[in-house]
């Protein structure tokens, strides 16, 4: 039989079959490595992504045989740690994703790996600090904790101190944590009265917040930028009750136990609040992609999964499918110039398109330059000690594009990126959340 490269079929995702034992043995783990990489070898499509293909590839080519059977097997654990499952490979780039014969799925087989490492207990102290985004953030959430945090993030002797202490690279940027909350300035008399919806399409005109532990914690003007403009597009707004973190980083880190425990907490409320007629949103992507993929893909068999991952939206997908059924305000004030904006990646693995640009392009004198490469952030990679000069240097194009553009603003979906940008740039601008520009523009 000829094999088949490419295909005109949408790529599926298998389910990951992490609850089998065989999963985590290392020795099918490795052959599975060995018969990947062999293939990315022949192939070397995704060279410009991240760090994880170059790292392969150079050791490869620096080998005595030239050949992957050239390769000291510690390398395999490099490429691994240089991953941090954006998905492009798979979405963008793989000719050999399924339906094709070969079944490469490179970010589920990293995945497996980093599972595989955290169940040998080979995770770091610093990894598993910094990926307990929730438990850190209410304890920074405290008055008196969050401002020795800030202070000690703003301080070159803290940031050296993390430095030794952590390895938390000093140059990266650290967010700042509030003790006044998105939750606390939004609360929660908003859940107590019954609110209407007007339906559009699928939405159905009425949302609760997943405020997630960024847009809670470190940047609440994320939500109460989002609140704002939905309100004023007639569409209620409640929080959910109590929220856990979305489990992202933890996958990231290969800690399934640790998201398991996290969708426990938050599929019962999130499922009960769709049935009771609420539509889900979040502001930061990740946070999004964990329902909409992620988490139905490590439990398919989960009904109220399935029902949270058909019932939650990308803000500016919301909106936009609003616009689309003659549902949203077009009353915009004030027009917003040009606009440099990055796509976030784990925006780009949902398959919605550019959302955010065909809504900022509503606003009359606007015009939006899309930027479709990594910004090299992607969670907590940027901001560790060995791999922060690696992230700029990923995220370098981006900021070359966002310099060209010379634009009245730049801007990212995901916030965190948006600061790697202005990290590269280093000429004192600060990033622009889309939602902030929307707002600007309606003038409220």
């Amino acid at each position: 039989m000829s094999v088949r490269e490419g295909s005109l079929e949408a790529p599926p995702r298998h389910p990951v079959d992490w609850q089998n034992p065989e999963f985590y043995d290392e020795s099918s783990l490795l052959k599975e490595l060995e018969r990947v990489y062999d293939i990315c070898h022949g192939c070397r499509r995704c060279f410009s992504l991240c760090n994880a293909f170059p790292t392969l590839f150079d050791a490869i080519d620096e080998s005595d045989t030239m050949e992957l059977d050239g390769v000291d097997k510690r390398v395999y654990w490099e490429v691994v740690d240089h991953c941090y499952l954006c998905d492009m490979c798979f979405m963008t780039k793989c000719p050999y994703v399924p339906p094709h014969e070969w079944n490469v799925d490179f970010p589920h087989l990293m995945l497996r790996a980093k599972a595989v490492k955290h169940k040998q207990g080979r995770t770091r102290v610093r990894d598993t600090i910094l990926s307990s985004t929730d438990v850190v953030g209410s304890l920074a959430g405290i008055p008196v904790v969050s401002t020795l945090v800030n202070a000690v993030n703003h301080s070159r002797v803290g940031r050296k101190v993390l430095e030794e202490l952590l390895e938390v690279d000093a140059e990266a940027h650290l967010p700042e944590y509030h003790s006044r909350t998105l939750r606390r300035r939004l609360g929660t008399e908003r859940n107590s009265a019954a609110a209407a919806g007007t339906e559009a399409g699928p939405t159905r005109g009425k949302v609760a917040l997943f405020a997630t532990c960024y847009g809670n914690y470190n940047e609440p003007e994320l939500g109460e930028d989002l609140v704002a403009i939905f309100e004023h597009n007639d569409i209620p707004v409640r929080l959910t009750d109590s929220e856990r973190c979305c489990g992202m980083p933890k996958l990231e880190l290969g800690d399934l136990e640790a998201v398991q425990k996290a969708k426990e907490v938050n599929i019962p409320q999130l499922a009960a609040l769709v049935d009771a007629g609420w539509d889900i949103v979040a502001p930061v992507p990740s946070c999004v992609l964990m329902f909409k993929q992620e988490l139905p893909l490590l439990f398919p068999d989960d009904a109220q999964v399935a029902k949270v991952r058909d019932h939650i939206y990308d803000p500016f997908e919301y909106l936009a499918i609003r616009h689309k059924h003659g549902a949203l305000r077009t009353d915009f004030r004030n027009s917003l110039g040009t606009i440099a904006y990055h796509v976030a990646c784990h925006l780009r693995v949902q398959n919605i398109g550019m959302k955010t640009r065909e809504l900022l392009q509503l606003v009359p004198d606007t015009r939006v330059e899309a930027i479709e490469r990594c910004s090299g952030h992607d969670g907590t990679y940027a901001v560790k000690k060995e791999f922060h000069a690696i992230s700029m240097k990923i995220g370098k194009p981006v900021v070359n594009r966002v310099q060209k553009a010379a634009a009245d603003h730049y801007c990212s979906d995901c916030p965190m990126a948006g600061h790697q940008i202005e990290i590269g740039l280093a000429d004192g601008s600060r990033p622009e959340h889309p939602l902030k520009l929307l707002r600007m523009a309606y003038g409220i």
